[in-house]
């Protein structure tokens, strides 16, 4: 009997998906008709993808304290994030290293020249944009306990959460009702945050809209080669590498879990920020079956220490600016860039624009005299963002199985019956009360370490 709530609510969220598709297509028109018009509608897709964002330092606060608070042991936790961060660290090298690759084989700047104007730019985006690693690990620490929340900061309400997870762990059974309390609050975020998604038309076209108007054809016809190689390149590694991996350590098909993943996709696709989707995939990945802990850790810290596509861009970026410069980078100093951005790209957040910053700073620290080329793709930066975040976006939502499989905290076979399309995703609440056999399926047999899963056993 509860199956059929579950499939009239997401037959009704199907249509707003339509409706998102609509939207996008008719701000592209308006976008190329209308560049003035459109560019002035910016603030209408600035404005959706703030609601989003209001709700993600609620969202990891709830996840990661039932998760963490839930098992008996913190070093599980430790080993949780441990995992993650050496399967980020080898990953990112991987996807700058096929940057370079890539980069040496299209040399797409060649020809191009730089103007006054793109050099204006390029000096416009170094300002302030290189930050050392000392502030980078300074601002993981928040002023207050509150301001974690306030400030909407992921690696602040990281912390936040971990001390306050671990705190309650120690409390023992004294800490039970806490924990109960927050999962009552997850579910009101999350009832919330489905209330927000029905504004995703209206934002989806305006942020649609302001990125073709600001862009226009001229810019996209001089600097496709770069643009389209950047598509293909993030393309390539999706599919092959991360495709690859998540196979043979899985059995997981890719194509699968994108499918599974594919509103989450199209919202990306139309805000051009990966982070509109960070509380959809903590909870698209609880329902796939991996446990609040490793979902807790491995999602948050991903957004800051897994943006695969910001590394395969910044390596792309960097030889192009070199190459249109008439300064192409030798071996060695390709080499001594790739381990510099390593670092400078664990600084870079899934947000519109920071990928430019990254570059940017990175330029300065490394080469100064190849920032001013960084105006050079100025003009196409907000469609290749797009390419960004889809990629980091794919890469945290694998990461997560993967690490999920490697602690043997995923029920693999509930994630069978979810990516079959046989247990959906409950559209309304983003939890399953109205499904109680899913959630009985959601504490796997490995998960005997946990007390209980308070957002989802009600």
């Amino acid at each position: 009997m509860a199956t059929a709530p579950a499939a009239a609510r997401r037959d009704r969220t199907h249509y707003l998906y339509l409706a998102v598709i609509g939207a996008v297509v008719l701000g592209v028109i308006v976008g190329f008709a209308a560049p003035g018009v459109a560019v002035e509608l910016k603030p209408i897709g600035t404005g959706f993808v703030n609601l989003i964002k209001m709700m993600i330092s609620p969202i990891i606060f709830c996840t990661i304290v039932l998760g963490v608070g839930s098992v008996r042991k913190a070093a599980k936790v430790g080993a949780v994030g441990g995992l993650a961060l050496g399967y980020f660290l080898v990953m990112s090298t991987v996807a700058l290293a096929i940057g370079l690759i890539v980069g040496n084989v299209l040399d797409p700047g060649h020809g191009l020249q730089l103007t006054d104007a793109a050099r204006a730019a390029g000096e416009k985006q170094a300002e302030g944009a290189g930050e050392g690693t000392v502030d980078f690990l300074l601002g993981v620490i928040p002023t207050t306990l509150v301001s974690a929340f306030t400030e909407g900061e992921v690696l602040q309400t990281l912390l936040v959460a971990l001390l306050a997870g671990f705190a309650l762990q120690a409390m023992g059974s004294a800490g039970e009702p806490i924990l109960r309390g927050i999962g009552h609050i997850q579910k009101l975020v999350f009832r919330i945050l489905a209330m927000i998604m029905w504004a995703a038309p209206v934002g989806a076209f305006g942020a649609i809209a302001a990125v073709v108007g600001e862009t226009g054809v001229d810019a996209l016809k001089s600097l496709a080669v770069i643009m389209i190689g950047f598509y293909v390149t993030c393309a390539l590694f999706v599919v092959l590498v991360l495709g690859t991996l998540l196979k043979a350590v899985t059995g997981v098909n890719l194509f699968s879990l994108l499918k599974y993943l594919g509103r989450e996709f199209l919202l990306i696709l139309s805000t051009s920020s990966s982070e509109s989707a960070l509380p959809r995939l903590i909870a698209k990945m609880e329902h796939l079956g991996v446990s609040k802990p490793v979902v807790g850790i491995t999602v948050p810290t991903g957004y800051s220490f897994n943006l695969d596509g910001t590394a395969i861009y910044l390596t792309m970026g960097s030889l192009f600016v070199a190459e249109a410069m008439g300064t192409p980078l030798s071996i060695g100093e390709q080499i001594s860039l790739l381990v510099f951005m390593i670092i400078a790209s664990k600084g870079a957040a899934g947000v519109t624009g920071a990928g430019l910053a990254t570059l940017a700073g990175g330029l300065q620290s490394h080469k100064p005299a190849l920032v001013d080329g960084v105006g050079l793709i100025v003009g196409i930066d907000r469609f290749m963002s797009e390419a960004r975040a889809l990629t980091n976006f794919a890469g945290n939502a694998v990461a997560t199985v993967l690490v999920g499989t490697w602690t043997k905290e995923i029920d693999k076979e509930r994630a069978a019956e979810v990516l079959a399309g046989r247990i959906p995703f409950d559209e309304e609440t983003f939890v399953d009360d109205h499904a109680p056999a899913a959630a009985s399926a959601e504490v796997p047999e490995q998960r005997d370490e946990t007390r209980r899963e308070p957002a989802v056993k009600v």
